[in-house]
């Protein structure tokens, strides 16, 4: 088996991710000022339906396929993957198909019912037009990165951003005038744009491929009864756990403003609030784990190629190094995050959430711990401990948002968030040091990136105050001041030892 860099894969990913993201905060700037944070709660509302039909449809065969992608590839069974291909595509295509005549038929009781919010319906029914369209294209991307040819789904993910943020900005003016559900509205028929556009480039890639992949007509070595079995065996453990999370987040985003109801908000400023913590504060929060989720993506098929040749110290090494480097950029981002609170809030929202950003900053590093742990046991064939851990995490997350919201407000539900990934990071991190004996580098996966974070943020937060912001503004300010921040922090990373030339050499080689 040739050698493959998980890096070059997380980069071309990073860059589209970033592109992306930043493409993204412009669009998410301009609709909260368009429709304000109350448009923003109704909008947060709505997503969860889309993120439920996502993981019923396709969540599980999309990891799936670029798992035994990777596995086939490895071992030269390239009829296999074509088979397990087109059999995915047709179960979630089917299921998608389905899904969606259920939204649109049954979109006004979903409102009332589960909502709560009649001006839900309308948004829902254009939403499930976008449901078949999103489960095809997400078994193409599967089998990409399966392939580790990661400027495909790169290329994709910043072409249906554009789209949806083109079409989001050309009907805005016709839309929003009408009101919050027209507003919400036009925000989901930039998705439906955006998945069929999406379908339409990643079948025209999978053509132009296929063409120059002679080997992928190659008969199958497995039986049809087999594969499916095989494909069905991973995938349903992997759906079971993104459905009953999206259930569970579902139910979840419909408590939150219900309970800050009774903490003694009225229902609109509930749903503001909701709106600035789910439509805010978390984008700003994912932002800095561009990288970290490109490198989960990437370790999937990294680490099944490397479990199917039965190289454990391989997949060992390279854990422990991406441990490493989700550590160093989650304190990083928790420097930014917590130093720059109130001004981050203020030059891109025009809203002060400082008080959110310092608790979600706390818990970043975490957070992004927890992407590449999802990554690593993925590659490994966890998918039931995943689905256990997903379990426990949300339980968590509803005990602190039922009991405790209505006492303290919003900081207990990210309290809860916080103490759940605490517990279920410790989880996966005994989990990989059974089964690939990782060891726990406390020193340079804490101490040190807290030592770094720490003199950084004092040091630039002293120049900011008498020098930068007084200079060239709040804004400019803000920019230089994050860099400034960034590049101590990489020093002070540098000093302490915490990074070495043989810990990127070692991931970029990945032996």
């Amino acid at each position: 088996m040739s050698k493959k860099s998980i890096i070059n894969g997380a980069i071309i990913l990073t860059v589209a991710g970033i592109i992306t993201r930043l493409l993204g905060f412009v669009y998410r700037i301009f609709l909260s000022n368009a429709i304000g944070a109350e448009g923003m709660g109704l909008y947060q509302l709505i997503m969860p339906v889309y993120a439920l039909a996502w993981s019923i449809s396709c969540s599980g065969f999309t990891t799936t396929i670029s798992k035994l992608t990777a596995q086939e590839n490895a071992k030269g069974e390239y009829g296999n993957i074509k088979r397990f291909l087109w059999q995915a595509v047709t179960i979630t295509t089917s299921i998608g198909i389905a899904i969606s005549i259920t939204l649109y038929v049954f979109a006004e009781p979903i409102a009332m019912s589960i909502f709560q919010d009649q001006r839900a319906a309308m948004p829902i029914q254009i939403l499930s037009a976008a449901i078949p369209f999103m489960a095809f294209g997400s078994c193409l991307r599967g089998y990409f990165f399966g392939l580790q040819e990661t400027m495909i789904p790169a290329i994709n993910q910043v072409f249906e951003q554009t789209v949806r943020m083109a079409v989001v900005f050309v009907l805005a003016g016709f839309f929003i005038p009408l009101g919050l559900e027209y507003a919400a509205a036009l925000a989901v028929i930039g998705i439906v744009a955006e998945e069929a556009a999406s379908l339409f480039f990643i079948i025209t890639a999978y053509n132009r491929h296929k063409k120059t992949k002679t080997a992928i007509f190659k008969r199958p070595s497995m039986s049809f009864s087999k594969s499916l079995m095989l494909l069905c065996g991973m995938a349903l453990p992997l759906t079971s756990t993104r459905v009953i999370g999206s259930l569970l987040g579902t139910f979840e985003n419909f408590l939150i403003p219900r309970r800050l109801e009774l903490y003694g908000m009225t229902t609109s400023e509930a749903m503001s609030t909701f709106g600035q913590i789910s439509g805010m504060a978390m984008p700003l929060i994912y932002f800095p784990s561009a990288f970290l989720t490109s490198l989960a993506i990437s370790l999937i098929p990294a680490v099944s190629e490397a479990t199917a040749i039965k190289n454990f110290n391989r997949i060992k090494h390279t854990a422990s190094r991406s441990m490493l480097f989700s550590s160093i950029i989650g304190f990083c981002a928790s420097a930014v995050f917590v130093t720059f609170s109130y001004e981050l809030g203020s030059v891109i929202y025009n809203q002060d959430i400082s008080e959110m950003l310092i608790l979600l900053g706390i818990m970043s590093p975490f957070l992004y711990m927890q992407v590449v742990l999802a990554g690593i046991l993925n590659g490994l064939g966890c998918q039931v401990f995943i689905f256990r851990n997903s379990l426990i995490s949300s339980v968590i997350n509803i005990g602190f948002v039922y009991f405790l919201v209505p006492q303290y407000g919003v900081n207990a539900f990210i309290l809860g968030w916080f103490v759940s990934l605490i517990i279920t990071c410790g989880l996966e991190i005994n989990k990989l040091s059974e089964m690939v004996k990782l060891e726990f580098e406390f020193k340079n996966w804490f101490i040190k990136p807290v030592f770094a974070a720490v003199m950084a943020s004092v040091a630039v937060k002293l120049l900011e105050d008498r020098v930068v912001t007084p200079l060239i503004g709040e804004t400019l300010g803000l920019a230089v001041s994050i860099l400034f921040l960034v590049v101590t922090y990489l020093v002070f990373i540098l000093l302490t030892g915490c990074l070495r030339k043989a810990d990127i050499t070692s991931i970029i080689k990945f032996k």
